[in-house]
């Protein structure tokens, strides 16, 4: 696989979307405060975010050093956003179960 942005670039939005309904049911089941889910999901949405515009980056920069500095930037951050994510489905299956 040549070029991992635009991958990058869906998934990322995708996940952010799904940090955004869990930080949203939280606040409005009122329970946001008893966890550290929340502050999970938020850290993810904003390492997410930051995934998506370093892959729009890597789309749109014409300097092939610069795409390559941008896609790894993006591949590290969502990394990490994916692992706050797996956080926070284990502190939620912790407190279900």
């Amino acid at each position: 696989m040549d070029k991992k942005s635009p991958h990058i670039l869906n998934a990322s939005s995708n996940l952010l979307g799904f940090s955004l309904i869990i930080i949203t049911s939280l606040k409005i089941a009122k329970i946001s405060h008893n966890t550290y889910l929340d502050e999970f999901a938020g850290l993810a949405c904003i390492l997410f975010a930051c995934s998506c515009f370093f892959s729009f980056l890597a789309i749109r920069t014409g300097d092939k050093r610069r795409e390559y500095t941008y896609e790894s930037i993006a591949d590290y951050l969502f990394l990490i956003a994916l692992f706050c994510i797996v956080l926070a489905v284990i502190i939620l299956t912790l407190k279900i179960i």
